[in-house]
């Protein structure tokens, strides 16, 4: 004796079956999404603020400020071209140095350079923290594979001019490496367009208003 197969219920077959189905599965995987994102969002952006600490500490000496570098950061309004932000390192109420990030393009794209002046517009440090240049060749502007990018410490735009801000090919200060000027050109630039900006914006970039010094005195209670 033989016995038929179930048949399938109609219902399944139906479009909006399928429909339904579809559409609670997105759901829960849209839940999952969100609360993993929730549950981990507060690690993350730890992690991201100890690693610009790390960042900033290499640019801006300890020594030169008794405030928190993350704590307030200017939006500095650079008009048609956006803004840009500023940590700003403040000692006894005054503005001492400011880091920010500028971009340099080189031969694999974006070199992105973390770069600290102190209020005279001398460079105390300049870090590349992003790139994509040829491993073994270009990627001596990291400063643990090379000294080279601490050669730009010290120096400034007044001291050098423009044209001192320049790879020695280009008739500039800099050294260039063998077979990889791009890489050095592109950093070389990123770091004098860093200094032309701070001597185009430096009044207010120095400037402390009633609201950062607010804010100063109680990042100091904070600390204390």
């Amino acid at each position: 004796m033989t016995h038929k197969a179930n048949p399938e219920p109609e219902y399944r077959k139906r479009l909006a079956y399928s429909a339904a189905l579809l559409g609670g599965f997105a759901m829960l995987a849209g839940a999952a999404l969100t609360l993993g994102h929730v549950h981990t969002r507060d690690d993350i952006a730890a992690r991201l603020a100890e690693d610009r600490k790390a960042s900033l500490s290499q640019v801006i000496p300890d020594a030169l400020h008794d405030n928190d570098l993350l704590a307030a950061p200017l939006q500095l309004d650079l008009g048609a071209a956006g803004s840009k932000t500023v940590f700003r390192a403040t000692q006894n109420g005054a503005v001492s140095a400011v880091a920010f990030e500028m971009i340099g393009q080189g031969y694999g794209g974006a070199i992105v350079v973390l770069l600290g002046l102190d209020r005279d517009g001398r460079v105390l440090g300049a870090r590349v923290i992003a790139h994509n240049e040829t491993p073994g060749l270009g990627d001596k502007i990291e400063v643990k594979k090379d000294r080279w990018i601490t050669s730009l410490d010290g120096h400034s735009l007044a001291e050098l001019g423009h044209g001192g801000w320049q790879v020695k090919k280009d008739g500039g200060q800099f050294d260039q490496f063998t077979g990889a000027t791009i890489t050095p050109r592109a950093v070389i630039t990123a770091v004098r367009n860093g200094l032309e900006l701070f001597a185009t914006h430096r009044e207010e970039l120095l400037a402390m208003s009633t609201k950062d010094e607010n804010k100063d005195t109680m990042n100091k209670k904070t600390q204390d």
